[in-house]
């Protein structure tokens, strides 16, 4: 016969928990024919799952926080451009317009170019606002699934024009 010494094991995990074997005796023998494993029980108090409630909240603030795309609005190099130019969002997906060169920019939605039924002044900036300075941020979400063309009011004649396509 085969012989187990009985150990408390601690599981380290973010809740908290621990798993403890359920028999404190000294010594547990186990026939060799018919092997049986000990109970483990699993204790834990409130004050736990509440740790445990408020890291998974937190998780999801940070994956919610996660979903974002930024488009540059001027490229690297100095090019009038949105970058990227052409991307696909989920529905509902803030996208962040930063100021980057050759500025002042600003984000205007074409009225032809969006789903039926979305107005293009609710998403847009309105043609006369400019984002004036590097790192300046302007924010959208879209929730109606189509293609959103967009552009740069100023620089719409030299090509800074983009387009979204929402899932």
């Amino acid at each position: 016969m085969a012989s187990v010494t009985s150990a408390t094991v601690a599981i380290p995990s973010f809740t908290g928990l621990k798993s403890t074997i359920s028999k404190p005796s000294a010594v547990v023998r186990i026939p060799t024919k018919a092997a049986t494993s000990p109970k483990l029980t699993v204790k834990s108090s409130l004050k736990d799952f509440g740790v445990a409630a408020v890291a998974a909240a937190a998780s999801f603030a940070l994956v919610g926080n996660a979903m974002a795309i930024d488009v540059l609005l001027g490229s690297g190099d100095g090019a009038l451009a949105f970058v990227p130019n052409e991307f696909t969002i989920a529905k509902g997906e803030k996208i962040v317009f930063k100021n980057n060169a050759g500025f002042p920019h600003n984000v205007v939605f074409d009225e032809d170019e969006i789903p039926s039924g979305v107005d293009a002044s609710k998403i847009s900036m309105d043609e006369q606002d400019l984002l004036n300075a590097a790192g300046e941020t302007y924010e959208v979400a879209l929730t109606e699934p189509g293609t959103y063309s967009f552009y740069c009011a100023p620089h719409q004649g030299a090509g800074m024009v983009g387009k979204v396509t929402v899932n």
